[in-house]
């Protein structure tokens, strides 16, 4: 309803009240779903480590590891060179964490 509505309508019964009661908590049912689509949403950008990054880093992976040279992977066109260096800088790391861990258990 309409603020104006609201202002003007008298609840004179239990009825009316009650009545009103479940129309306001449906509203807000509406309401709070509305917020939680708005609070969830998708604000743009790089993500890092969903489904289709995973895919495409496994594959570079595959590419560099058989002995292709980061220009090679570049020139099939999968991956930017800006990506590819991303892609190659978080292998170096996790090959890294994987050096240490090694030495740790040793």
């Amino acid at each position: 309803m309409p603020k104006s509505e609201v202002a003007q309508m008298k609840i004179s019964t239990l009825e009316e009240a009650l009545k009103r009661i479940k129309e306001l908590e449906k509203e807000l049912v509406k309401l709070q779903a509305e917020n939680e689509k708005l609070r969830s949403r998708n604000f743009g950008g790089r993500k890092k480590h969903d489904e289709a990054w995973m895919s495409a880093y496994n594959d570079f992976i595959l590419k560099y590891e058989s002995g292709m040279t980061l220009m090679e992977i570049v020139a099939e066109g999968d991956v930017s060179r800006r990506t590819a260096y991303r892609y190659l800088e978080y292998y170096k790391e996790l090959q890294d964490k994987a050096e240490k861990e090694k030495s740790v258990r040793k």
